[in-house]
């Protein structure tokens, strides 16, 4: 699995809100596959995220983040790209796109034209 370019260029905050989308849309079908939490989990140590950042990351996949901190207006324009990218390599990391996670991910797309 290869994670989406530009994630490196992420500030230290655009990364956890990053990990609030990816985690909130893994929620979208009301179930975390393994397939799902292992590509989290990759992706947490690709943005060298800390301790504390990690446990909180543990904490949205057991329960999703509040729906008002991921509001896809905030997220960066420049970022956009990067964001549609990581959430579409994690809804995919399963092999099974449910209904749910596809609208969820075109709302996404919509929102951050």
């Amino acid at each position: 699995m290869t994670l989406p370019a530009g994630l490196d260029s992420l500030s230290h905050a655009e990364r956890l809100q990053l990990l609030r989308f990816v985690t909130s849309f893994a929620w979208a079908d009301l179930h975390v596959t393994s397939a799902e939490r292992d590509f989290i989990h990759r992706l947490v140590a690709r943005l060298h995220l800390d301790k504390k950042e990690a446990i909180q990351v543990e904490a949205w996949i057991k329960v999703p983040p509040p729906p008002d901190e991921v509001d896809p207006t905030t997220v960066p324009h420049g970022h956009r790209q990067v964001f549609l990218a990581t959430v579409r390599d994690m809804l995919e990391a399963d092999g099974d796109v449910s209904e749910e996670e596809r609208e969820n991910l075109a709302l996404l797309e919509q929102l951050t034209r």
